[in-house]
């Protein structure tokens, strides 16, 4: 089935991944790669999938996310934006065919959600399924801007709908010493963000679980044994618990990295006085 979008996937030494992500999406015919300085096999196994490619340095997902709406040679009007380490199902695939058949001009673009795997286990309630993130718009009707670690929708023309069907997200699939790696170095952004972030009650109180969780974190980042109480949340209060061995891992690792965050306010803060 040929579906009228465009696909664009951020890469830097994603051989391992990046096989997976193209055959869940080999119904398009118009899937770009933005590399930013892979030194593995990353751009050779997206060539030999006929993938266009292209190269710029990484400063931020919002940030690579606008510089290929901006280079990029679109065949079509709707984008979804995709990362290597997820992939597409057929309820996905099938799910985003009606939306952007079917809509109207009004609409400028969908929030999507995963399912966020480890070992093949889908942590649905340790990782508070639905988080919507927006990947999938109307060219020319929308932009992103930096948010956290990610990005968040920006300069919206138009109404903003709903995916419902997920794809799927294999945040671990390279290993935890690469999770913890990567959530080590957001942390240091993370942070300076919290320390410098006022609270905002609306967010506080936002529909959106990703909107929420930022807003509330500036709070709950000042509560002595915060991450305990963040372990303690997702465990058991949000039945974590359910999903076995690899949700226990996923929250002790949650509870590391809200540590570590604490930790550098704390220094950041010494550093002002």
């Amino acid at each position: 089935m040929s579906i009228p979008l465009s696909i664009v996937i951020l890469t830097k030494n994603e051989e391992q991944d990046l096989p997976g992500c193209l055959a869940s999406i080999d119904w398009c015919n118009d899937i770009h790669l933005i590399d930013s300085g892979s030194t593995d096999n990353t751009v050779f196994i997206a060539r030999e999938a006929s993938v266009d490619c292209k190269y710029n340095p990484f400063e931020s997902f919002g940030k690579q996310r606008n510089w290929a709406l901006d280079n990029c040679e679109f065949k079509y009007d709707w984008i979804l934006f995709l990362d290597a380490d997820e992939q597409a199902t057929i309820e996905f695939q099938n799910a985003v065919n009606v939306a952007i058949t079917s809509t109207d001009n009004s609409i400028a673009g969908f929030y999507c959600c995963w399912k966020m795997i480890l070992n093949n286990e889908w942590l649905k309630r340790t990782d508070s399924f639905p988080k919507w993130q927006f990947r999938l718009l109307r060219f020319g009707r929308a932009r992103f801007t930096d948010y956290g670690h990610g990005q968040k929708e920006d300069l919206v023309n138009g109404r903003i709908e709903y995916i419902k069907a997920p794809y799927l997200h294999f945040a671990f699939s390279k290993g935890w010493t690469h999770w913890v790696d990567r959530h080590n170095r957001y942390s240091d952004q993370e942070a300076m963000e919290r320390l410098q972030q006022s609270i905002n009650w609306k967010e506080i109180f936002s529909v959106h679980s990703s909107s929420r969780n930022k807003a509330i974190k500036p709070v709950v980042s000042k509560l002595p044994g915060w991450p305990l109480i963040r372990f303690f949340v997702t465990y058991f209060l949000k039945l974590g618990f359910l999903e076995g061995w690899p949700a226990f891992l996923y929250c002790v690792n949650l509870a590391y990295y809200e540590f570590l965050i604490q930790i550098k306010i704390d220094e950041l803060q010494k550093r002002k006085i």
